[in-house]
């Protein structure tokens, strides 16, 4: 069985971004798995309105305050409301997906693959671990569920060894829940991106920064729209800013320097 998981794991290696997108409710190619993926979002906008209502229905009381603060925190991992995925894991990495750039304007899923080539080697490496245990878990969840189907098929009149599909069941739904663990902490880490590395995007980009807050957000605006091929005019260019600065502290040195 181990031997037959790993080789299940090489071979879902190609399809990882369909195993991972499967996993994560994008079902509507299919009329049933368009349905059944139609229930379950109605059933997660239920439990966003309930963890809605935690955060700003209680009153009072040190353990009402801690509900609170439970229920912001996971309402924080969840995209808004309407557009929710039907399972767990979708609304943890969508939750980055719609959220980690517009915050200054930008949009992230645009943005994303050219705010990504900016950022610090260790971010980099932090963002790649985090990837690998998210794959690593969407692979091990496929893996135990089709474990489980072979074993259903494998021993249907032996009732003495089912307890062998419930261990495989069992361990799938660990690794899905590891999933989306693994999901919202590479959310978060996307929010990071953004945060330190958006003006290091202006930068690539050959754009001014801007002065202020204000200022930001149409800059980004404009860039987002860029992104989405719609033209723009008047955007000034910025070819030495902070590209000019010298790759040593010996070139730094210039004549004439007070």
């Amino acid at each position: 069985m181990t031997i037959c998981g790993s080789l299940l794991g090489l071979l879902l290696q190609p399809f990882q971004v369909r195993a991972v997108r499967v996993l994560e409710g994008y079902w509507d190619r299919w009329t049933v798995t368009a349905r059944l993926a139609g229930l379950l979002s109605r059933l997660q906008r239920r439990r966003w309105q309930a963890l809605q209502r935690q955060a700003h229905g209680l009153e009072g009381g040190d353990t009402n305050l801690r509900v609170r603060a439970d229920a912001r925190r996971r309402l924080a991992a969840h995209p808004p409301p309407d557009a929710l995925l039907p399972t767990a894991l979708g609304n943890a990495l969508r939750a980055g997906e719609l959220t980690a750039g517009e915050r200054y304007g930008l949009t992230t899923l645009s943005s994303w693959p050219r705010i990504y080539l900016q950022v610090s080697d260790r971010m980099a490496e932090v963002l790649h671990s985090a990837r690998d245990a998210l794959d690593t878990a969407v692979n091990l969840c496929w893996s135990f569920l089709v474990l489980a189907g072979v074993s259903v098929l494998a021993l249907y009149d032996e009732p003495s060894a089912w307890w062998l599909c419930a261990a495989e069941l069992l361990l799938a739904t660990i690794a899905y829940k590891g999933a989306v663990t693994v999901a919202q902490a590479y959310s978060s880490l996307t929010h990071v991106v953004y945060d330190l590395h958006r003006f290091d995007l202006l930068d690539a980009l050959h754009y001014p920064l801007p002065p202020d807050w204000d200022s930001e957000e149409q800059v980004f605006s404009d860039v987002s729209d860029q992104f989405a091929g719609i033209p723009r005019e008047g955007r000034i260019y910025d070819h030495l800013g902070r590209r000019s600065r010298p790759s040593s502290p010996q070139e730094n040195e210039k004549p004439g320097d007070v």
